[in-house]
């Protein structure tokens, strides 16, 4: 008997009977808020749920369906993996890890890529890197990892404790030890910071930074500052870090968000839009700061044959479709109707900011309306948005949205807004 004859040529039901949530909720734990919709199937941008009721995805499986749901290329390589090879774990070379590393540090400023399954274990990851390059190479005894006010970076101990938002981290402690925050944007704040943590000895091993705060509310980093953070950390030999889990592979229009804000960190980690919905993670470093040795850090399921060949045809398809051009055209687009409906709006809204397809609409403060009644709007008009802390709606649609797409969205939005003013 081959192993062809194995493979079942019907795919099988999930599950025969209708969805019940109280069934879901009864074996699941609750920690999080669910909209009451489950989403049974998808195709490009858009999605259907269980009753049937298609709805436009701005969301994306929040920032990480690169080319939509169901893309032909995904399905393609998904399939084709599948029936040659899932997994081996890295006690072994794999081709397809290779091939994909390749076509990163060929698309990028790193030399060099460990492979593991999320943003959170990416950020973790470098992490427990610039703590070894703070021992090893700088001679600091207790390194500190230098982030800013309102990041996220993740939900592990460490990374919720790099991530400057008290609400994430209520109920945790003890937290992690080694960090500390900074005004994101603020030059002056961050010297300030490592003057008074180095003054008696070393201690400031590294700074991790988003280009763009996306779940502190899409505020985008300024150029001038990331030019200022790269100049303080060549002149200090400290790492500088970047958190590319949610702006990077094309959602700013470039393919990664150090290209947007102007400068190469030493390290920077991917996930999110890396798989285009297959669970991956990356830390990308330059060869410097590579120091991380066998026995220090692994992943089981990290880099596997499947993951990196779904992967890679996602970068293929960035890169022969020319993706990123329809991100800045459609960013565009969508930024000037936002700008007019806020206009519109002006009881409501405060105004707009992003860049390429990560945008929020930031609503004024004390009008008794938040992003979440926005959002809850907008899903019963079809549109699917998502909050960015209670003042901003993020639209982070995949990076194949179309113009109707985007003109559709506006509309929705629009009604979405005018529903909430009643």
């Amino acid at each position: 008997m081959t192993s062809q004859t194995l493979i079942p040529q019907t795919t099988p039901s999930v599950a025969e009977d209708a969805f019940q949530p109280a069934v879901f909720d009864q074996h699941v734990m609750a920690t999080y808020s669910r909209f009451p919709i489950a989403m049974e199937r998808g195709e490009g941008t858009r999605l259907w749920d269980s009753e049937g009721k298609e709805y436009l995805d701005f969301v994306a499986g929040i920032a990480t369906c690169t080319l939509g749901h169901c893309h032909p290329a995904m399905v393609a390589a998904a399939s084709a993996q599948i029936r040659k090879l899932q997994h081996v774990s890295n006690l072994y070379y794999i081709p397809e890890q290779g091939a994909l590393a390749q076509w990163l540090t060929d698309h990028s400023c790193a030399d060099r890529v460990f492979f593991c399954n999320s943003g959170a274990e990416a950020n973790e990851g470098a992490i427990k890197l610039a703590r070894k390059y703070g021992h090893t190479e700088l001679g600091i005894e207790a390194p500190i990892v230098i982030t800013a006010t309102s990041s996220f970076h993740g939900r592990t101990l460490a990374t919720v404790t790099a991530t400057g938002q008290p609400k994430y981290q209520k109920n945790f402690n003890p937290l992690m030890p080694g960090f500390y925050y900074v005004p994101y944007n603020n030059i002056d704040a961050l010297r300030m910071a490592i003057e008074e943590l180095d003054a008696d000895k070393r201690q400031v091993a590294a700074v991790l930074l988003e280009p763009m705060q996306g779940e502190g509310g899409v505020c985008p980093g300024n150029p001038v500052y990331f030019k200022q953070v790269r100049q303080l950390c060549d002149e200090l030999g400290i790492l500088l870090i970047l958190d590319e889990v949610q702006v990077g592979m094309g959602r700013t229009g470039n393919l990664w968000g150090y290209q947007t804000v102007g400068v190469e960190p030493d390290v920077f980690t991917s996930a999110k839009g890396l798989g285009g919905g297959i669970p991956i993670g990356a830390i990308l470093t330059k060869q410097h700061c590579d120091v991380l040795r066998p026995g220090e850090h692994g992943s089981t399921f990290g880099g596997n044959p499947f993951v990196c060949g779904v992967s890679m045809s996602v970068c293929q398809t960035l890169e022969q479709d020319d993706v990123l051009a329809n991100v800045r055209s459609r960013g565009k687009q969508l930024r000037k109707g936002l700008r007019a409906i806020a206009q519109k709006h002006s009881n409501l809204c405060e105004g707009v900011r992003g860049w390429g397809l990560i945008n929020g609409l930031v609503l004024k403060p004390d009008t008794g309306v938040v992003a979440l009644d926005i959002v809850k709007a907008a899903l019963s008009e079809g549109l699917l948005v998502i909050p960015a802390g209670a003042q901003v709606v993020r639209l982070i649609p995949p990076l194949i949205v179309s113009d109707v797409d985007v003109a559709e969205a506006l509309v929705l939005i629009d009604r979405a807004l005018v529903a909430v003013s009643k």
